[in-house]
């Protein structure tokens, strides 16, 4: 089964296109990511982004985009109707299959450190990851929303992060968490009054003696009272309870609901049970009598073949060739070095490596993606010298000249995919070597495929070399890549004697 972790960070920006795009564009960069929503309020000014992907994915997706939101949001400058304390906001996970709420926990304390050590963000643990109690709630730790924080960080031992630098910034802090589906959800009623929406959500809200996983608050939007909701846990606190609570407080002052809107997305089951409760349909079985659910259960798992390449490959065109197969090979060793270190971190037996397994995970993430990249680059590189060679609109001197770079370019890129590839067969092998010792053997397949990636980016380096005529620059790449392939060697023979050890065999 795959794993599927999501993801819905809060970003303090809802009314400049260019930023809340540019941070989502951050997040789907992520091969295997998907973007399923993006919800920007001007009113909040804040973007609300959903994805999901596997663990790992998920990971990198969330650093790009706290790392992009960092350069771009100024909190200084910032304001809105949502209480906020950082530039992300709030980052929580939540498992969705084949994921526990404790390799959550260890993703977002991963995801913690790496933030405030690459990008010297503050960083609180919240929800299910917090370290203390005190900072269960996301409204604790935001309390006083940034501009109290920035006065305080520095100086109040309780603002201490759990992560990253303790300093005032303009890009604040970012809370990190784990916790079940929340559904933002709102009902505006027929009213401009916004203190007695907030009086209804006063009756609502847990924190005031309401609904148990109700956070509730009035606001005006568009000139309309809003009663606006986080429901933490739909299935223990139903959104139909809620509905009739809100419809029962409004009528007390004379109002009704007007519409309700929903921010980000829902689980179908939220919606069925609400389907359940107004058609009075206590006996209906959804698993076996609503279609869509026997539809899924019926379908085949994803065949993860990459056909489509393969066949690309075997076709009668010159692209993609050697040099696309190449950097595959080299993904495919990263992925492997990722795969065994995803099964060491957050395991007991290995909590003796588990930061060293932790950082080959998040370095063999982002390289399989940019060995992934590098397939269809190779292809576009030699693409480029085709179309030089075929430029007869140019003189002959400016030809030669655009023939020379495009084959400069279609040596380096297959240069670069064996300096990667070299990068991943180390990775596995480090993980061969303390990794979970039942994938050994996946660890040093890593370093194989490495080798063999490698091999063949060199030999395309090789046969673009024979037709540059910067002496200067072949001679570079001549020694260089002769260490890669030398070195690779070499590493192949240590990892094979250290698979046969830890293996237990010959």
């Amino acid at each position: 089964m795959q794993q599927l972790v999501e993801c819905v960070p809060n970003f303090s920006e809802g009314r400049n296109t260019a930023v809340y795009t540019a941070i989502a564009d951050a997040i789907r960069s992520v091969r295997g990511i998907n973007v399923l929503d993006v919800s920007a309020d001007p009113d909040h000014n804040r973007t609300v982004v959903t994805f999901v992907g596997s663990p790992a994915d998920v990971e990198e997706a969330a650093f790009r985009a706290i790392g992009k939101a960092a350069e771009l949001i100024d909190l200084d400058h910032h304001t809105g109707e949502h209480p906020r304390i950082g530039a992300t906001d709030v980052c929580p996970f939540i498992p969705i299959r084949g994921v526990s709420i404790e390799e959550c926990v260890a993703l977002a304390n991963r995801l913690g450190q790496r933030v405030g050590d690459e990008l010297g963000i503050a960083v609180y643990l919240y929800g299910n990851a917090a370290t203390t109690p005190e900072r269960e709630k996301l409204s604790d730790i935001r309390k006083g929303q940034y501009e109290l924080w920035k006065s305080e960080v520095e100086t109040n031992p309780a603002r201490q992060p759990d992560f990253g630098p303790a300093q005032a910034k303009t890009w604040g802090a970012t809370v990190i968490g784990v916790r079940p589906f929340l559904i933002a959800y709102n009902l505006f009623l027929n009213s401009h009054n916004v203190e007695t929406a907030d009086k209804i959500a006063r009756a609502i809200r847990f924190s005031s003696g309401g609904l148990r996983y109700v956070q509730a608050k009035g606001f005006l939007v568009d000139g309309q009272a809003q009663v606006s909701m986080n429901l933490t846990h739909f299935e223990k606190t139903p959104i139909a309870q809620v509905q009739e609570m809100v419809r029962r407080e409004a009528a007390h002052y004379g109002l009704m609901i007007t519409k309700a809107e929903l921010v980000g997305m829902i689980p179908q089951k939220a919606l069925m049970d609400s389907a359940k409760y107004y058609l009075q349909l206590d006996d209906l079985h959804m698993e076996e009598q609503v279609l869509e659910y026997r539809l899924q259960e019926t379908q085949p798992e994803e065949d993860p073949t990459p056909y489509a390449f393969l066949d690309a490959v075997a076709a009668k065109e010159p692209t993609p060739g050697g040099g696309s197969v190449a950097a595959l090979a080299g993904a495919l060793a990263a992925g492997l070095a990722q795969m065994v270190a995803g099964l060491t971190v957050n395991r007991k037996k290995y909590a003796e490596v588990e930061a060293q397994a932790a950082a080959v995970l998040a370095e063999a993430t982002s390289l399989r993606e940019q060995l992934t990249q590098a397939i269809t680059e190779d292809a576009a590189a030699f693409d480029a010298v085709m179309a030089a060679f075929r430029n007869q609109d140019v003189s002959e001197a400016v030809r030669e000249s655009q023939i020379q770079q495009a084959t400069i370019g279609a040596a380096e890129v297959p240069l670069k995919v064996a300096q990667m590839s070299y990068r991943a067969a180390q990775l596995a092998g480090e993980v061969a070597q303390i990794g979970n010792i039942n994938a050994v053997t996946d660890a040093t397949a890593g370093v194989l495929l490495a080798q063999a990636a490698v091999e063949t980016a060199v030999l395309n380096v090789k046969i673009n070399a024979t037709s540059v005529k910067n002496k200067q620059l072949v001679a570079r790449w001549q020694t260089e890549t002769a260490n890669l392939t030398q070195e690779t060697a070499a590493l192949v023979q240590r990892i094979k004697a250290v698979a046969a050890q830890r293996g237990g065999f010959t």
